[in-house]
């Protein structure tokens, strides 16, 4: 039944996917929650509804389903069907960061390098962007990037924030192409 649920959800059948992910839901499966959270975030098949879409991420998200800790932190950190908890959103994204979601070792490095939810420590950010780069997410290649330009956490070293903000580049990340085209401007680099 797993499979078939998610066969409907492939294939946009919304209403079949809700039947059967509440059918599982009502077995305790924990992936059923997720998948429940994500129609009623999006509105799929149901009414739109973020809180009810936030009930049924944290419900998945305490059964270890990564991707439901993941979005019940950026829930967290933005207030969105829930009250904003900058320091719940970084419990939950290093839940999702044990269990392997590369985007919450980014998201939990802005915390750290920010100061939002934790205390701020520049060297947590580096070691959690550094993780997450080196699985090759351009969000976190262009904050390590930053890290390396400015040395927070890090001994500065220009040309690894040139390195990492490349790798950024080529995958489209828009801040990290407008570095590099000012740097080639500048003279600073040369392709």
């Amino acid at each position: 039944m797993i499979q078939e649920a998610y066969n409907a959800l492939l294939a946009k059948e919304y209403d079949k996917a809700f039947t059967l992910y509440t059918t599982l839901a009502s077995q305790k499966e924990p992936t059923s929650y997720y998948y429940l959270g994500f129609l009623f975030f999006k509105g799929y098949g149901v009414t739109q509804d973020t809180k009810k879409a936030f009930e049924y991420y944290l419900e998945a998200a305490t059964r270890e389903v990564p991707l439901a800790q993941f979005e019940i932190a950026l829930m967290l950190e933005n207030g969105e069907g829930c009250e904003k908890n900058e320091s719940e959103a970084a419990f939950w994204y290093e839940e999702a960061a044990k269990r392997g979601n590369i985007d919450a070792f980014n998201n939990l490095g802005a915390m750290y390098k920010e100061g939002r939810g934790v205390h701020q420590d520049y060297k947590k950010a580096f070691i959690l962007f550094n993780k997450a780069a080196q699985a090759n997410n351009a969000k976190a290649q262009f904050n390590l990037g930053a890290l390396y330009d400015m040395g927070l956490g890090c001994t500065e070293d220009k040309e690894k924030a040139i390195q990492w903000c490349r790798k950024a580049a080529y995958q489209g990340h828009t801040l990290a192409k407008g570095i590099i085209k000012r740097m080639q401007n500048d003279g600073q680099i040369v392709f």
